[in-house]
């Protein structure tokens, strides 16, 4: 049961996707976006740790500067896709990151070259052209780059992310820290393109993606934390559900029958690798638990 938080999770980062699409189209800078984005997690997690006396400081920050200059830049990636592409097809392109994981390891040797692995990485591309094709013109060519390359650049952080954990890292601290570094590129973008007071309508999808962001995030850790790895990751998907419901219901995106097929296929590609990797860690728990 504690895998359903991934719901909850999975539907706040379709709202923060929306969010932010109202506060760039009512004119908020994506430098704006980004601040809100990082400043709810740094306040609540900075109150908690203090008031319980934990320690701000990891034992090594090498881990950390790797993850937050690939996530980082993931952000950004997504959120400037989120801003100029239809709704489901940004967050599409976000979910390619098991994709490239997925190729990666079968390149470099990290897991068996097996057929089910490189099936995933086939079906992923399909689905990727699937859901470029009818949903992006030659104006948003460098919104559909980007929005790429955040899933590739989210899979470095999600590795890096695991790297953090196997190390004993807590996972408050290493959003505390990501969120941190999140203002402090926010802050540098805003010192070059300065302050524009934002209109009603972008404060409140500010205001907005910053509580549906948190949320997600808690929910999201919760359901890693305490549920079923795969199923979690299973879940995570249904965010482009939610996501393109939302781009119907509010933008009128109705992606056309080659666009579903398309988030199908990134769906299974996803769910595919995911569960092949699940498979491939649990025989080697196995196999070690055996010779012990």
């Amino acid at each position: 049961m504690q895998s359903l938080w991934m719901l909850l999770a999975c539907a706040m980062f379709a709202v923060m996707g929306a969010c932010i699409k109202v506060a760039a189209d009512f004119g908020a800078s994506l430098s704006q976006i980004v601040l809100f984005r990082g400043v709810p997690s740094v306040l609540l997690l900075l109150a908690w740790a203090i008031s319980s006396g934990r320690s701000l400081r990891p034992p090594d920050w090498k881990l950390h500067i790797w993850r937050n200059l690939s996530g980082i830049t993931a952000m950004w990636m997504g959120f400037y896709a989120l801003s100029h592409l239809p709704l489901p097809t940004a967050v599409s392109l976000n979910y390619t990151s098991p994709l490239f994981i997925a190729g990666w390891m079968m390149v470099s040797g990290a897991a068996q070259r097996d057929w089910v692995r490189g099936f995933a990485v086939l079906l992923g591309f399909v689905g990727v052209i699937g859901v470029l094709r009818p949903s992006i013109g030659q104006e948003h060519f460098l919104a559909g780059l980007l929005g790429l390359g955040s899933g590739a650049f989210g899979a470095i952080a999600m590795l890096q992310v695991r790297q953090l954990g196997r190390a004993g890292e807590p996972e408050w601290r290493t959003v505390l820290i990501f969120s941190s570094c999140v203002c402090v590129t926010s802050s540098v973008g805003l010192a070059s393109q300065g302050w524009h007071a934002p209109s009603v309508p972008a404060w409140l999808g500010l205001f907005g993606l910053g509580v549906s962001g948190l949320v997600g995030q808690l929910a999201m850790t919760r359901a890693f934390g305490y549920g079923s790895t795969l199923l979690t990751a299973a879940l995570q998907y249904t965010t482009i559900i939610f996501a393109a419901m939302i781009g119907i219901v509010f933008w009128s995106d109705r992606p056309d029958l080659v666009a579903w097929a398309g988030m199908a296929l990134v769906i299974a590609s996803g769910l595919l690798s995911t569960w092949r990797t699940y498979i491939e860690s649990r025989k080697r728990r196995l196999s070690q638990t055996r010779v012990t």
